[in-house]
């Protein structure tokens, strides 16, 4: 045995089990010399790569081993399988770690990924979803890789709400353009979503930096010349050509006669924003109210434009509710209160995509708060 102790200090691992296996043919070993081989043997099987040996030894001997010594040759087991690229086994000793109390980020870490890797991908992405839950609790914002990761198990397992979960998360605390993207792509094509939130969808498409393309900057347009918003019309055709996705290409003139339809409209509108608003106090109910009142947020009168709404809203016979309520939200936001924002967007409501837009717009609002 003191050979083959010299020999793993020598890094001459084979060797060294050779040896080992020579001292533990010898009969008549006490039950002391027989921990004392498999504790030896463990160390030279782990230097030599032999992973099997090393995980065979250590539960020849695990009952005797204190809890520390115990956690950190789980913990070796677990890396050793991990490099192998047995990941099954891997996942196994890291669980195994954890139920003997470990508590190593690391190894949870090889414990997701081995998981992830094994195709287990239930395990990995309850596992994801444990770390990232209790990194929230403790007002840490997750990694942005575990969310990744999950993202990307749950997509392994068709699991859209796991998905749209995680992807949630990447917008709030690290909200890149490909994230904004697919939710919102993703939003748009579940079977119940109305095609009238096609605008309030484009402004925060807009809002989010994650809209580039010369046609969804047209169509936004017109849509908001449709629905009577000139300003906001002129917004987006501004936005549009200040980074020459508009006025640029085969399509430059259609770009410029939609500009020049915009300022058209909206030479019209200042003209008539006398009679507008006389009608709209008129009205029955409150919905020329309201849009008198988000035409004029977009003018820059806010303060005016959002008395306006309230005075609106207050009036009520609404055909749908929780699109006023959304596009008040939208208005505070565009105004600068964020908190105010948030807080009627959490009464937005409706099972046609309302609500689900809404609370992406939530997420928006935190950011700007």
């Amino acid at each position: 045995m003191q050979a083959a102790q010299e020999l793993i200090k020598a890094q001459r691992f084979k060797e060294a089990l050779a040896k080992i296996r020579d001292a533990d043919a010898v009969g008549g070993k006490t039950a002391n010399e027989n921990y004392l081989i498999e504790r030896m043997r463990m160390a030279a099987a782990s230097g030599a790569g032999d992973v099997e040996t090393a995980a065979h030894s250590f539960e020849a001997v695990s009952s005797r081993i204190g809890s520390a010594d115990k956690l950190r040759m789980i913990e070796s087991l677990a890396g050793s399988y991990y490099r192998a690229r047995d990941y099954s086994k891997a996942m196994q000793w890291g669980q195994r770690y954890f139920k003997e109390g470990g508590t190593s980020g690391t190894i949870r870490t090889l414990l997701i990924q081995s998981q992830y890797l094994a195709g287990d991908f239930a395990g990995a992405a309850r596992e994801l979803t444990t770390e990232i839950q209790q990194a929230e609790k403790a007002g840490s914002a997750p990694g942005e890789d575990r969310l990744k990761l999950l993202v990307n198990a749950s997509l392994k397992m068709n699991d859209t709400n796991g998905y749209v979960w995680a992807l949630e998360r990447l917008v709030t605390y690290y909200p890149k353009r490909e994230y904004w993207v697919d939710l919102l792509s993703r939003l748009q094509r579940k079977p119940n979503f109305s095609d009238r939130l096609a605008l309030d969808t484009y402004r925060l498409s807009l809002a989010t930096g994650s809209m580039n393309a010369a046609n969804d900057y047209m169509e936004m347009t017109q849509l908001a010349l449709q629905a009577g918003f000139p300003a906001e019309a002129k917004q987006v055709l501004d936005k549009g050509f200040a980074t020459n996705v508009l006025g640029t290409g085969p399509e430059a003139e259609r770009h410029k006669r939609l500009r020049d339809l915009v300022a058209k409209r909206l030479d019209e509108d200042k003209k008539n924003q006398a009679e507008t608003l006389t009608q709209a106090q008129e009205a029955k109910d409150g919905t020329a109210l309201v849009n008198a009142g988000m035409n004029l947020v977009f003018n820059g009168d806010k303060a005016k434009g959002l008395q306006l709404m309230q005075q609106g809203v207050a009036k009520g016979g609404f055909k749908r509710a929780d699109d006023v309520k959304l596009h008040l939200a939208i208005a505070q936001l565009t105004a600068g209160d964020s908190a105010k924002a948030q807080s009627t967007l959490r009464t937005v409501a409706g099972n046609d995509g309302t609500a689900d837009l809404a609370r992406l717009w939530s997420l928006y609002a935190k950011r700007r708060s």
